[in-house]
């Protein structure tokens, strides 16, 4: 494919890194948004040693699989501090200053990926790097140095929980969001929130006759040099010519019960309050909310939703290059910018897939590229011989459907307990609007008759509708006879029978075939249908 400016919406499955440096020319992308995954909702106490194995005093939250210094990361460090930069000098002091460790092996991974990241972003453009106190202030060095201390814009503090107990320290309920820009020159849209209850109350203390409400302000010119003129027997500098004073005074504006007349200004009249840095009015997703899928950082479209229309225009170019679960994928779709999301898991490409489909019944390949996936059964093959946990989670997206918990540690190989359960697909068939799920099995190796007949069994005791049994290789004629022995289950609203255990082949599924259900709702937990808007700056909250 090569480096060009890309045009058209596209979820690369990769190394961030690798992917910039090869498909993403050099002023391309207009908004970046990344959430990287460094003690992102996870609270694993790691002692902080040194790659030698020494004990420091110092405690650090991280990752479980957080980046070690390697080799890699070795040769990572001295090709970043060779270059002499800024960047490159404030890592070398930091690595002097803490050794090599996790920390700051993890700083040299993301500085080689900032300074990519400052390459793709056009002049106009906007970095927006979302991060825990756990590495924040370090990051900050590096943009700093990277992106430079004048095009620093915002320590953005979200709010994120009301109450949070630490045992030893000051609860902890914020994260920091970066704002940097490329340089002075650049997009930025005012946006407003509607006022508060109490600040309305507070604030806006007087009624008209007519029940408008309203506050009062002063007529003080700005820094205290205005026209000089007498105005209801008070002579002295105002804030507008005096045509403009006749002009509030005759359209009732003017309040006059005071020793100097002030201005009437009408709530219904105001768009709101300019959003400032504290974001304390964007809760996080609470465990009943509709738009929860299960991924333990998801972050609230609403947040994503604030950061791409302050800092874009419709049609503008987005990248988030730790999608994830593809909140900023979802944001940009439904606001009508072209998006560009990357991650390395399985996982992560296939959740988005499933969140796509159900929110705006748009697929991959055929309304927006897919780059890194297997195309073909050999591809396939070869993805199950890697690492068959990645296969699991590909191959459900494929349907796509949900990946369910128990897929295990594709390192250790330990499996979780999944209760025969792969995925879940859920269809409404229901005049109350209940849904009714589907279960997902996914074989990569040796397959037989017992399997089906274990599908059976575990759609009977969850209660499911349906069972589909995805397999690498051809089922046998046995495993056919046993789904069809099962009867087929009816739709009293679309007045038709399904198959209730299916058997669906990589191959076919490579070749567009479909689960068969009612209507075509499929979902990822469910995220809500959504409707495209091109780039209307409303109301967020």
């Amino acid at each position: 494919m090569g480096q060009k400016t890309i045009t058209k919406n596209t979820l690369f499955y990769g190394d961030n890194l690798d992917i910039m440096r090869q498909y993403m020319a050099d002023e391309s992308v207009d908004l970046i948004y990344l959430d990287p995954p460094f003690n992102s909702n996870r609270n694993y106490n790691v002692l902080y040693k040194d790659e030698s194995g020494e004990e420091s005093d110092a405690q650090i939250l991280a990752f479980e699989d957080t980046w070690h210094w390697t080799r890699a990361a070795d040769d990572q460090y001295h090709e970043l501090a060779a270059v002499g930069d800024q960047a490159g000098r404030a890592l070398e002091n930091l690595v002097d200053a803490m050794g090599r460790n996790t920390l700051t092996a993890y700083l040299v991974m993301m500085t080689a990926r900032l300074v990519e990241l400052h390459r793709v972003l056009k002049p106009t453009g906007s970095l927006y790097l979302h991060c825990d106190p756990t590495a924040s202030r370090y990051l900050g060095i590096i943009l700093d140095m990277i992106f430079g201390v004048g095009n620093f814009r915002n320590d953005i503090v979200w709010k994120r929980f009301n109450f949070h107990a630490d045992a030893n320290r000051f609860g902890k309920v914020t994260d920091r969001i970066w704002f940097y820009t490329k340089n002075d020159n650049f997009t930025f849209n005012q946006l407003k929130t509607p006022f508060s209850e109490k600040y309305v109350q507070d604030k806006f203390t007087h009624i008209d006759a007519d029940g408008r409400r309203f506050r009062l302000s002063d007529l003080n010119p700005p820094g205290g040099r205005g026209p000089i003129y007498e105005f209801y027997g008070v002579t002295r500098a105002w804030r507008y010519t005096e045509e403009k004073m006749r002009q509030f005074d005759a359209e009732g504006r003017i309040y006059t019960k005071s020793t100097i007349p002030q201005l009437k200004r009408y709530l219904d009249e105001l768009e709101g309050q300019a959003i400032h840095e504290l974001w304390d009015d964007i809760p996080s997703i609470n465990p009943m909310a509709k738009e929860r899928i299960g991924y333990p950082t998801q972050k609230p479209l609403a947040l994503l939703e604030r950061i791409i229309q302050a800092s874009s225009n419709p049609g503008d170019v987005i990248l988030d290059p730790f999608c994830g679960c593809g909140t900023a994928v979802h944001a940009a779709q439904k606001l009508g910018r072209t998006w560009i999301g990357i991650d390395i898991t399985r996982l992560a490409t296939t959740l988005i897939k499933s969140r796509l489909y159900d929110a705006f019944q748009i697929e991959a390949k055929k309304d927006y590229d897919l780059i890194g996936e297997p195309t073909t059964l050999t591809e396939a093959k070869h993805l199950a011989t890697q690492d068959r946990y990645q296969f699991q989670w590909w191959a459900l997206g494929l349907i796509p459907a949900r990946p369910q918990g128990g897929q295990g540690d594709s390192k250790t190989g330990k499996k979780g307990k999944d209760r025969g359960i792969d995925g879940i697909m859920t269809f409404q068939d229901d005049p109350k609007g209940l849904h009714k799920r589907i279960i997902i099995q996914v074989k990569s190796g040796k397959v037989g008759s017992g399997l089906i007949r274990d599908l059976i069994g575990t759609v009977e005791s969850e209660k499911a509708v349906m069972g589909v049994f995805v397999t690498l290789e051809p089922p046998s004629r046995d495993m056919e006879l046993a789904a069809l022995s099962v009867p087929k289950w009816h739709s009293d609203t679309f007045n038709r029978d399904y198959p209730r255990i299916q058997i669906l082949t990589i191959e076919e599924l490579l070749n567009g075939a479909k689960v068969q259900f009612p209507g075509t709702d499929t979902t990822l937990s469910k995220a809500q249908r959504e409707q495209e808007k091109q780039g209307e700056q409303g109301a967020l909250l």
